[in-house]
């Protein structure tokens, strides 16, 4: 399974959207995710990867892709 597939995983799953409107420049703000959606979503991003997404670095990730880069860099 591809990054990718993961994180659609998660965030579907996280926000209760389908998998299928998710690409790499779907925006956090389209799939509806308020603050604490986004929190939650990024502690099962991070446990996914084995990664640590410093707070001050979320605000800075609004897309998928900005997601996958992130992922891919650590």
């Amino acid at each position: 399974m591809s990054d990718f597939d993961k994180l659609k995983r998660i965030l579907s799953e996280q926000l209760g959207v389908d998998e299928e409107i998710i690409t790499e420049q779907t925006t956090i703000e389209d799939l509806g995710a308020d603050s604490l959606d986004l929190v939650e979503a990024v502690m099962n991003i991070e446990e996914e990867f084995g990664i640590n997404i410093d707070d001050d670095e979320i605000e800075g990730l609004k897309t998928v892709k900005d997601f996958l880069d992130y992922i891919s860099q650590k």
